[in-house]
């Protein structure tokens, strides 16, 4: 249900790391949780983001949440896919569902994240 090959943050936001670019979108939970996607703001190409800061919103039928960047970085890539279907993200919240791309800064940030059977326990899977 959720990959071994991201970490987790307690906002229900994941990352996956490759040489050095982190992928970042929100968690099959969190978009269940939220229910049907209407909108999601991206954040700027370029922009640099520290750990925990706001990165976008998310908004569903339901309400209207805050994304929060897992690890400092600059914003690489955001998907664009996302501003003409937002429902991707309840069809594939880990997957195609993505929203930002980030060259990482600090890649001990990572250590405080939690593995996939951390982040089950923490939604009392």
């Amino acid at each position: 249900m959720f990959p071994n090959d991201r970490r987790y943050t307690k906002e229900h936001e994941w990352v996956k790391v490759a040489e050095g670019a982190a992928t970042v979108g929100i968690t099959d939970f969190a978009q269940k949780e939220l229910g049907d996607i209407v909108y999601v703001e991206l954040p700027e190409i370029g922009r640099a983001v520290s750990l925990g800061e706001v990165l976008g919103t998310i908004e569903s039928v339901k309400a209207v949440s805050e994304l929060y960047a897992p690890v400092s970085g600059t914003i690489t890539e955001v998907n664009t896919l996302l501003s003409d279907k937002p429902e991707t993200v309840n069809s594939d919240a880990q997957g195609a569902g993505w929203i930002c791309k980030m060259k990482l800064a600090q890649a001990g940030e990572l250590d405080g994240l939690m593995d996939a059977a951390a982040y089950v326990k923490h939604v009392g899977g």
